[in-house]
């Protein structure tokens, strides 16, 4: 059978990381002096990915910052720009960043390299294990890997397993950038004769455009991800951090198909820490996928190394860690 194709899918650096920047000084430029009229806190938590404006006002209002990380985080030893490319000599990059810069002093702030780091946060809090972390063990003062902090999420709809106790695989490329109805339909076709029961969340993609699906495939807009994981003996992802954490908390081997490049970062720690398999969303055929599929399914190694990560992730603590965190930097005021 044929590979599948995929459109262009924003990487997220060159071109389209200065764009990204730009457009994150606007938004920045626009928040501070809405914000900056509320009363001073004790203490600013923010996205420390994103949400620059937290590291303004709390600059502003001279009051600690606690970040919050979703993802891999960058020291000496171990840095994203492995895989997020930029030229530091072009010339978009460098008025980009002169913008920033000339803002940044305009706000009292002289190191933007440290702006851009979160070097002056108080506490850089990390919902990912330690372990899961490329170099996990030089990200010492400051850093708190917490794990993930889920909820049941009890404001979705439930998912219920077939009776017959067929194998449940769940698809799911995302949210962002899931328009890929040339894959779902490999799937749609190839799917038929196997033991599996497929639930595929194929967001904007019209179902009519997949043909007939056969009666052992489920096809959604969306899925209750939780919920479905609850009950998965395969997860086939994006390898977003926010689905990887959730399959892994949920005990489940996963086959990545990463689209960007901090997806790329995500399924490759997971093949190295024998966790899962990666295949290239670009020329996958069905043979491929599915035997990746029967693949990590079948292998007790992995298993048991996802049952030690998700013991990690309960010794980790959550939510319940990063509130006790917050509040030691706020004892320490």
């Amino acid at each position: 059978m044929e590979a599948m194709g995929s459109g262009p899918v924003p990487q997220m650096h060159g071109r389209e990381l200065i764009r990204g920047m730009g457009l994150l000084l606007e938004e920045t430029k626009a928040l501070v002096p809405a914000l900056a009229e509320a009363r001073p806190p004790d203490l600013v938590v923010h996205d420390g990915t994103l949400a620059w404006w937290g590291r303004i006002l709390a600059h502003r209002w001279r009051v600690p910052a606690v970040e919050t990380w979703p993802n891999f985080v960058s020291n000496r030893h171990w840095s994203m720009n492995r895989y997020a490319k930029i030229n530091p000599l072009s010339p978009c990059f460098l008025a980009t960043m002169l913008r920033v810069a000339r803002y940044l002093r305009s706000e009292g702030i002289t190191d933007v390299g440290g702006f851009f780091q979160g070097a002056s946060a108080a506490r850089r809090i990390v919902t990912i294990p330690r372990c899961f972390q490329p170099a996990g063990e030089t990200f010492t003062d400051g850093y708190a890997f917490v794990g993930p902090a889920l909820t049941d999420r009890a404001f979705q709809a439930e998912w219920t397993p077939p009776g017959d106790g067929t194998p449940v695989l769940l698809v799911s490329l995302g949210t962002a950038y899931n328009d890929r109805p040339d894959f779902y339909r490999m799937l749609v076709d190839s799917a038929a004769d196997r033991p599996w029961h497929v639930v595929m969340a194929v967001g904007d993609v019209d179902p009519d455009e997949l043909g007939a699906v056969p009666h052992n495939v489920e096809v959604h807009s969306q899925v209750p991800q939780l919920a479905v994981l609850r009950h998965a003996h395969a997860f086939v992802t994006h390898a977003g951090m926010g689905g990887t954490m959730e399959g892994l908390y949920h005990r489940v081997p996963m086959v990545a198909l990463p689209q960007m490049a901090e997806q790329r970062a995500n399924a490759d720690r997971l093949v190295e820490l024998g966790l899962g398999l990666r295949i290239d969303p670009g020329g996958t055929t069905p043979e491929a996928l599915w035997d990746a599929v029967d693949e990590v399914v079948a292998d007790p190694r992995v298993h048991e190394r996802i049952e030690g990560m998700r013991e990690r992730m309960d010794a980790a603590g959550g939510a319940q860690s990063a509130a006790d965190e917050i509040e030691d930097v706020l004892d320490r005021c």
